[in-house]
């Protein structure tokens, strides 16, 4: 094998490499990417699952596309690692997700062959329309555009919304469909049950059949394709179905389902569908996780797995986990439980995150009470809406990042109706290694600018469990309680949950010298400057602020009144959160002093571990201490 490797992958540097090969050698370059994806993630984490199915496309498309020249766009991103070792990125593999390194999703700035950022999901048909009519106006008729879809991306409602514009736009766009059946967790809806529908057809199974005979002859009689394939198009359309084909409704020409993980029947597939004009559809089946035995049978772990075993498959978990806090998921996990077992009317939503929000766990006690919506953010707000309307206690738990996506329904379905939906953020601020698409930078700033609507952030998991306690009681319309990745503190599990004053923040330290004033879990790092700052001879006050909306004015006054130096921590957006609430205040009751604001500065931050990023934007300990060193100079 290690002759192998240096004779194909060794030499392949860019798609024009790969063209170079014989449709034979295809195989073994499979098999030789899907071993190097394997060497390189299990010591450095991925999404190795997703990519580690796609990896027979990949290779397709590029041996027979043009790229960069035809555009390609990956939905989602982290299906993309074949394609990043096929374009320039092989010998960086290894800095994959790491700080300075490579992104773990496309990236346009990175490579002429990523033609479009996509961190999220249910983008590529858009982007990819987009550029097929540029093309089209730009009278570019060669040019190709193909959108890969899949790990559940086709479950958003904007991908339909795209294929309903595409089905009229008459552009030369090709939509592949990889369905393996699962985005982290199973999917689910009814586009799930009609995608397994096709699958087990026997109707779609002959005709599949009689697509790669016809397509056989098409290769042998040259002149004749084009009729042969015209024969496929109408026996297709002709099919007798117990349900009409959904595709071919939005006006694609629909191929499929063909086995996604078979290189040289789909690269023939590829090549002859380049000639056939308009919007059309390929339809393939791969497996995810395919090439590992363990990732295959746990698709959900292996979907990011963190470090695993090269030769067993087995995931190398954490050393002595149960002596650890749990992860802030998992009190969610728990607390929702518990707190659902006490109120019958807590519902639980997620889109497509089951298990990475822990919501899981109540699915396992209740699964009648638990509802994943698929890839659907906004569905999963304005769905929350109208249960919080007929009297129920929605918990919808969406990451901070994807909580963007359903911004408009938040203030017009929600907040503008004071409809008593609980949003659980999790992820909220830096996230780490999924990079700039996936940090939760701006909940805090986004949902302090809606009225109606309550933001708070927990320190602890204590209080996180106290502020989900607080919410569920229908008193305060609708409810954010943002927190992080990871694990924090141990909660007192003992301690019975109790109702916090909405919009009452706590002095934790008192000092003569500044104040520091948060929010959330980067509290502890200020309470770890507060110590440092003790063997500097400096003393300072510490607030923990707990609510952004309402904030808690007495504070603010105490503060002002006291101290000419304030420095602001917080784990999100400096523009909007936390410190322009303090500069606001400060502003409109005519105080005098100097405000330090730290937090994500007004860029986006790449990918790299927590404690890099933390220490690069300035609000770690040491940042903290920094700031006030510099602010006693003054």
């Amino acid at each position: 094998m290690a002759e192998e490797k240096e004779k194909l992958l060794g030499k392949i540097n860019c798609p024009s490499d790969l063209k170079q090969l014989q449709e034979n050698q295809l195989l073994q370059l499979c098999r030789e990417i899907r071993d190097f994806i394997l060497d390189v993630t299990c010591v450095n984490p991925g999404h190795v699952g997703a990519s580690l199915g796609t990896v027979e496309l990949a290779v397709a498309i590029h041996y027979i596309y043009n790229t960069p020249d035809d555009k390609l766009i990956w939905d989602v991103g982290h299906q993309a690692y074949a394609h990043k070792i096929l374009t320039g990125r092989k010998e960086n593999f290894h800095t994959l997700r790491k700080y300075k390194g490579i992104s773990g999703f496309p990236k346009m700035a990175e490579s002429e062959y990523d033609s479009f950022g996509t961190g999220h999901s249910s983008t590529s048909i858009s982007a990819a329309l987009g550029m097929a009519i540029a093309s089209k106006m730009k009278k570019e008729k060669d040019r190709q555009h193909i959108a890969v879809i899949g790990d559940g991306s086709m479950s958003g409602g904007m991908a339909l919304e795209a294929l309903n514009n595409a089905g009229v736009a008459n552009t030369n766009l090709l939509v592949i469909l990889n369905d393996n059946g699962i985005s982290i967790d199973k999917s689910t809806g009814a586009l799930k049950d009609y995608l397994t529908y096709i699958q087990t057809s026997r109707t779609y199974n002959k005709l599949k059949n009689f697509t790669w005979k016809a397509l056989g002859k098409a290769s042998k009689y040259g002149p004749n394709s084009q009729r042969l394939l015209q024969q496929i198009e109408n026996a297709i359309k002709s099919s007798i179905l117990r349900k009409s084909n959904l595709f071919e409704s939005f006006n694609f020409r629909y191929f499929g389902p063909v086995d996604g993980n078979d290189v040289v029947r789909l690269s023939k597939l590829l090549r002859e569908m380049k000639r056939i004009g308009g919007p059309k559809l390929l339809h393939i089946i791969t497996t995810k996780g395919k090439g590992l035995k363990t990732a295959e049978k746990d698709q959900t772990a292996f979907h990011s797995p963190g470090t695993f075993d090269r030769k067993t498959g087995e995931i190398i978990n954490e050393k002595c986990p149960e002596k650890m806090p749990p992860k802030w998921q998992h009190v969610f996990g728990k607390t929702i439980i518990e707190l659902a077992k006490a109120n019958e009317e807590i519902i639980g939503i997620t889109p497509a995150m089951l298990s990475g929000s822990s919501l899981n766990m109540m699915q396992q006690v209740m699964p009648e009470r638990v509802f994943d919506v698929g890839i659907a953010e906004q569905h999963a707000v304005t769905f929350a809406a109208g249960l919080a309307e007929s009297g129920m206690t929605p918990f919808c738990n969406i990451y901070s990042t994807f909580m963007q996506r359903a911004y408009d329904q938040v203030i017009h379905d929600v907040a503008l109706q004071k409809l008593p939906v609980v949003f659980c953020l999790d992820r909220g601020g830096l996230v780490g290694e999924d990079g700039a698409t996936h940090h939760g930078a701006y909940d805090m700033a986004y949902f302090r600018s809606v009225p109606n609507i309550v933001v708070s952030a927990p320190m602890n998991e204590s209080q996180l469990r106290n502020l989900m306690y607080t919410a569920q009681l229908r008193k305060h319309g609708p409810f954010s309680i943002r927190y992080p990745k990871g694990r924090g503190t141990m909660p007192d599990w003992r301690t019975p949950m109790q109702e916090m004053e909405v919009g009452k923040g706590r002095m934790i330290k008192d000092g003569r010298d500044l104040a520091i004033v948060t929010i959330g879990q980067v509290g502890n790092d200020a309470l770890d400057a507060y110590n440092e700052l003790n063997d500097h001879g400096i003393e300072a006050a510490m607030f923990d602020m707990i609510f952004l909306k309402p904030i808690d004015k007495d504070i603010l006054h105490d503060v002002f009144k006291r101290f000419e130096r304030i420095i602001t921590v917080e784990d999100g957006t400096i523009i909007g959160g936390l410190g322009s609430a303090v500069v606001e205040f400060q502003s409109e009751y005519h105080y005098k002093g100097i405000v330090k604001r730290l937090g994500i500065p007004d860029r986006y931050v790449e990918q790299g571990s927590m404690e890099e990023l933390h220490r690069e934007c300035g609000y770690d300990s040491h940042g903290i201490v920094d700031a006030a060193l510099a602010l006693m100079k003054r």
